[in-house]
Parts: structure tokens; C-alpha cells; sequence
């Protein structure tokens, strides 16, 4: 018995790095965990990795930076495990390069996965959370945004990359203050 027993997760980027290690641990505590990464094969080891031992996970490749795309993901967390508890935010890319020399495609990516990606998924979460609430239903969720130190204090040839985590932190500040 795990500490997460009965409650379903979606991590975004959850197909390597931090994401896979987050869809890892919650789904040894028992939490049944949806794998969100664009990259399908990716996303599929680490699920058949949480299932060879023992826990929940399915894929979802929904793509986080598109508002209607991301609404699969809430959906079908729901469809499968009747419900949702907790969207951990993590997906995100580099585009390394000094400021001076850096290309708004470069900016707009960054800004896109780490800042919109993060808005996206979590709208829906929290339309399907409100609705519960709503329907008198007691709603005990979570939003785990992802940032950075480089978000705080900067990140030399990372201005958009410490900008757009600056921008989560906030996101995450005005989050708590609404939605707590």
C-alpha cells in the first residue's frame, strides 16, 4: 500500500528525464499515473516499466501546447480510472542560445511548452475539478508546476528558458491563491 493508493496523476514529459522519474514514484505509491509525451515510444517504456512492476500507467500523447489537444489528456485520465486527483506539470525543452543572438521561433518555443503547456492541461483539470465541486462532489486535488532556480535568478544563454520559469513560479503563486 502506497501513500497515493486510489488516486490518478498526469505528468506531462513524463517520457524521460524528471517526468519519467515523478510517473515512477508516484505509481510505486500507487497512484495511477497518466504518461503524457509527445514522443509515443518514449512514453511507452516507461508505462510498461511502472506495469512490469506492479502499478497503473497508460500513454498519452496528447500535444499540452494545444488547448483542445490537452483536453484529451484530462479526459481520458477520467475515462480510464474514473477520475482525477493531481496534474504534475513537467514537460518542457531547451533552446539554448545568448539573447543576442536568439530567434523568436526559440522564444516561442520555450514559451509555448513551459508557460502555455503548464495553462493548457490545467485549465481542463480545473474546469473538471470546478464541476465536481459544483455537483457537491468534495474535490481534494493537487497542480504541481515544474520550475526552475534559473526562473529566480537567471541562466546565462537561457534568457527565454529563466523567463518563461519565472513565469511558471508566478503561475504557480496566483494559482494557489485562486483555486486553494
Amino acid at each position: 500500500m502506497g501513500i497515493l493508493n486510489d488516486r490518478v496523476v498526469i505528468i506531462t514529459g513524463a517520457g524521460g528525464g524528471l517526468g519519467a522519474a515523478h510517473a515512477r514514484v508516484l505509481a510505486a505509491e500507487g497512484a495511477s499515473v497518466l504518461v503524457n509525451d509527445i514522443n509515443q515510444s518514449a512514453a511507452q517504456k516507461v508505462v510498461d516499466e511502472i506495469i512490469a512492476a506492479g502499478g497503473k500507467a497508460a500513454v498519452n500523447t496528447s500535444d499540452i501546447t494545444n488547448y483542445e489537444d490537452s483536453a484529451r489528456a484530462v479526459q481520458q485520465a477520467v475515462d480510464t480510472w474514473g477520475d482525477l486527483h493531481c496534474v504534475l506539470n513537467n514537460a518542457g525543452v531547451n533552446r539554448d542560445r545568448m539573447f543576442a543572438s536568439m530567434t523568436e521561433a526559440e522564444w516561442d518555443t520555450i514559451m509555448s511548452v513551459h508557460l502555455k503547456g503548464h495553462f493548457c492541461i490545467t485549465s481542463h483539470a480545473v474546469q473538471y475539478w470546478r464541476n465536481q465541486s459544483k455537483e457537491g462532489k468534495s474535490v481534494n486535488a493537487r497542480i504541481i508546476n515544474t520550475t526552475s532556480g534559473a526562473g529566480l535568478q537567471g541562466s546565462i544563454g537561457q534568457s527565454n528558458y529563466a523567463a518563461a520559469k519565472a513565469g511558471i513560479a508566478a503561475l504557480t503563486l496566483n494559482q494557489a491563491a485562486e483555486l486553494g
